[in-house]
């Protein structure tokens, strides 16, 4: 366990003593190589100089700042070139890439996790061997960009018996009709990974769908009070024409669908992390600067107490996201598993954030404090990629052989 403060022995040139120190108390860091943190340190000085000042200005806009996506994408960060030598990067470096952005910002987290997680895993997942060696390398590069479409707009956490989006063959097609909701990052992307009901067999069946295809209206989402630079979208789709070459030609049914959530939560519960820790180090830098009484707040027992919980929550949420990162890259892919922790980690997640927000007062709900804007988004994380309830059943599922779920 290391000290706040303290160096490491295994510095990576460019880096300094710690990139996470207070908030790295587990010594996760410690499992990264020399190559992988000098990538990350790189993604932190971008954050820091070019990312962290526009912040507050574009939540309380409600828009994305457009200008950091192509420099964002050009810094080479899904598949970098110094760690990909021998094989594609290792998933713990993926996971950290993920905490970096978002204990600077959740939309950020989200925004480029909708092309490196939710998309990527869609194609990994989803598409044929061919289709995988056309689409992959376009994905990773961004030369694809492309977003998870399966919310709708009365469905959420029923989707799976209650997908309304269909499908209908015809010819050496299909017609796409119906809606989807909450689609962060459509506006921008390429093509929507459409998932829809086959109308003859009933099975879930996806598709790529051209954006600006004919019968495809995109609304943004208005008056969100969390991830508010993350464009949400509504989509409408009305007979609109795909050919059988855009199906993801590895998706039969809502199984297929499960396997790619299976993978993704893990994500999640990595931006869970993230969040914490950005608000647990954005207090602690405040409380040890703000003066009440003639001290710092630091320096009293119960903003001390409240400090310490905090890093307990981001040490535990470090443990469990990083022990299930070990597991998937040993092959082993659980539901239970990334169901408990994108459980935990929100939960965690949720603790942190209103505690800092309670120590640094009246300016935790401004946006003159990074607490303000980790304390509204983390509101979002704790409910999308399965709600708390859903994710405790799949847990209680496995721990007992019975399902729960409403039928």
């Amino acid at each position: 366990m290391a000290d706040v403060g303290t160096s490491s022995t295994t510095t990576a040139p460019g880096v300094g003593a710690r990139l996470y120190e207070a908030a790295d108390w587990y010594d996760a860091e410690s499992l990264l190589t020399q190559d992988e943190r000098r990538v990350l340190a790189r993604l932190r000085d971008f954050l820091d100089a070019e990312a962290r000042p526009l912040l507050a200005e574009y939540w309380e806009r409600g828009e994305f700042p457009e200008q950091l996506a192509r420099p964002l994408i050009d810094l080479d960060l899904m598949e970098p070139a110094e760690l990909t030598e021998d094989g594609p990067a290792r998933g713990l470096y993926q996971g950290f890439r993920i905490f970096e952005l978002a204990r600077t910002d959740a939309s950020l987290a989200t925004w480029y996790t909708a092309q490196a997680g939710l998309f990527r895993t869609a194609i990994r997942v989803g598409a044929s061997e061919e289709q995988q060696a056309e689409w992959m390398p376009k994905v990773i590069d961004f030369s694809l960009k492309g977003v998870f479409s399966l919310t709708e707009p009365e469905h959420g956490s029923d989707i799976a018996g209650g997908l309304s989006t269909t499908a209908r063959r015809d010819g050496d097609g299909w017609i796409l009709d119906g809606a989807k909701r909450w689609i962060g990052g459509a506006s921008t992307a390429d093509v929507l990974a459409v998932f829809a009901r086959d109308t003859a067999d009933g099975q879930v069946k996806a598709f790529l769908v051209d954006r600006q295809a004919d019968g495809v209206t995109l609304e943004k989402i208005h008056g969100k009070t969390a991830l508010r630079m993350m464009q949400n979208a509504h989509i409408t789709l009305e007979g609109v024409r795909v050919n059988e070459s855009m199906r993801l030609h590895n998706v039969d049914s809502f199984k297929d669908v499960a396997a790619m959530l299976r993978a993704m939560r893990s994500d999640v519960a990595w931006i869970a992390t993230g969040i914490a820790a950005g608000a647990f180090e954005a207090a602690l830098a405040y409380v040890n600067e703000r003066r009440q009484f003639g001290r710092t707040l630091g320096s009293f027992q119960l903003v001390q107490e409240k400090l310490a919980r905090m890093l307990g929550n981001v040490t535990a949420s470090l443990s469990l996201v990083v022990r299930l990162t070990e597991q998937q890259a040993k092959g082993i892919y659980r539901d239970q598993d990334s169901a408990l922790a994108k459980m935990q980690t929100s939960l965690f997640m949720r603790d942190t954030v209103a505690l800092a927000r309670e120590v640094v007062g009246g300016n935790g709900i401004t946006l003159a404090t990074d607490v303000a804007r980790f304390h509204a988004d983390a509101e979002a994380v704790y409910s999308y990629e399965g709600t708390h309830e859903i994710n405790a059943l799949i847990i209680g599922r496995a721990l007992t052989g019975e399902s729960a779920f409403t039928r």
